[in-house]
């Protein structure tokens, strides 16, 4: 990933061992984060797997959490607003993938919180059901991940 285009946000991982502090990364086509010293990546939030020389298996059993600067516009002005994203990853099953995948997205905006219910792990789906709640012409200020 280039660093010119690519974003950072800050979050917390989760599992039966503990917490620890994670840093995403998007260049807006692929995510990525490293886990006790073990880099994931992917095209989707779904779709984190290690690279092969870290045994390629996707990352299971564990919830990631960040926030992250997400602008609304309506009539015109970009407004503050951040969007709070919860991913949790089901056990894994025999061939590694996670059991499930839950994708919540919360928008803060403008002193109240828009939710996206369980969106699986289609982050393009659950934010378009956050803006559905939105006033009438509102959009986001940017494209956050081309395939997540």
């Amino acid at each position: 990933m280039s660093s010119e285009s690519t974003e950072v946000w800050t979050g917390w991982y989760r599992d039966r061992r503990g917490a620890e502090a994670i840093t995403i990364t998007s260049d807006g086509k692929r995510i990525a984060t490293r886990v006790r010293g073990v880099e994931y990546a992917g095209a989707s939030c779904a779709a984190l797997r290690a690279a092969e020389e870290n045994g390629g298996l996707p990352l299971a059993g564990c919830v990631l959490e960040w926030d992250l600067p997400l602008p609304v516009i309506i009539d015109g002005t970009p407004q503050r607003s951040t969007l709070s994203c919860l991913l949790a990853l089901g056990e894994a099953l025999s061939d590694g993938s996670p059991e499930r995948v839950d994708l919540q997205l919360t928008l803060h905006f403008g002193g109240a919180a828009y939710e996206s219910g369980l969106a699986g792990g289609d982050f393009d789906l659950a934010l378009d059901r956050i803006l559905r709640q939105l006033p009438p012409g509102a959009r986001f200020d940017r494209k956050l991940l081309e395939a997540a």
